[in-house]
């Protein structure tokens, strides 16, 4: 079989001889062949090049963004843990607030003890690629976060009201007669009652409690002596008046320890057990005034 060949003419720039060069069709396609494959593979590396660049430049701004994303859960976690610090501090004054106010509330189950949690539906968390997972993790923290501080801040004010409130019920507690002012025995109740002199039926407006002469007459609250004095009734006699609208007083005295305007502390002595006045034997005649109005000691004592 004849081949067939194709002749190409060269022709020098200095007018010299031409020269002719013959090349068969088949080795002529063979070569166009190969030339375009080495031009589809130089094509092909001049792109994966770029490609690569741009992988490079990709790899380079994602490694800032990961560092500037640690720097962010650090802080993230620095206030984390400055909030827990907070609470831990909160749980300690909320126990010494319990302990004042002598209040024991039960302890709250862990359901209800959890804090909400955010974030995407299943489904569409599946396609979330790493980063908008990082992304979305990283919101729902500072969201999560800034809610949390600003309980923290309205427990934080609660807890100081509760504190003014129960140092209050403190001051009212501590100026509210609660203990017997005398050890003895209680002879004469508070309400009608035989005059023990006359036989009458009359109004006993207090309570005797009955010991040796002597036995010391202690303040059943803290409070301030109003008034010190002697009267054919009670003899020797003592008021204290205890604020909130209290006084109490003590009748029938054989010594007093106090004067008028000295403040005086629950249990504090202030007085002895007597005979003075219009009495038949040692005791203490104790007497409880609500804004002007007597009532019964023995609903003051506690112990």
């Amino acid at each position: 079989m004849n081949k067939r060949f194709l002749t190409f003419i060269v022709l020098p720039s200095d007018s010299s001889k031409s020269k002719k060069i013959r090349v068969s069709q088949n080795l002529f396609r063979a070569g166009s062949v190969v030339f375009g494959l080495f031009l589809i593979i130089c094509a092909y590396v001049v792109i994966d090049y770029g490609a690569m660049k741009l992988q490079v430049r990709d790899h380079g701004e994602l490694k800032k963004e990961n560092t500037s994303q640690k720097i962010e859960l650090q802080a993230l976690s620095s206030r984390v843990n400055e909030v827990e610090s907070r609470m831990a501090k909160l749980k300690t004054f909320d126990k010494k607030l319990r302990i004042l106010a002598n209040i024991d509330v039960p302890v709250k189950s862990a359901e209800q003890g959890h804090t909400g949690m955010g974030g995407p539906v299943p489904d569409q968390a599946y396609f979330l690629s790493v980063e908008e997972k990082k992304k979305a993790l990283i919101d729902n923290m500072r969201s999560d976060i800034t809610s949390l501080e600003g309980e923290t801040r309205l427990q934080e004010r609660s807890f100081t009201e509760l504190q003014e409130h129960l140092l209050s019920q403190s001051s009212i507690l501590a100026s509210t007669p609660s203990i017997m002012p005398a050890r003895g025995w209680l002879t004469s109740t508070f309400g009608n009652r035989k005059d023990p002199f006359t036989g009458r039926r009359h109004k006993h407006r207090g309570i005797d409690v009955a010991n040796r002469i002597g036995t010391p007459v202690k303040a059943p609250a803290d409070g301030i002596v109003t008034r010190v004095t002697r009267l054919p009734q009670f003899g020797k006699m003592v008021e204290v008046s205890h604020g909130y609208g209290t006084k109490t007083r003590y009748g029938h005295l054989s010594k007093i320890n106090v004067k008028v305007g000295q403040k005086i502390k629950r249990g504090e002595k202030i007085a002895a057990m007597g005979n003075t006045g219009r009495s038949t034997g040692p005791h203490v005649h104790y007497e409880v005034v609500v804004n002007g109005v007597h009532v019964n000691p023995y609903k003051y004592i506690v112990n």
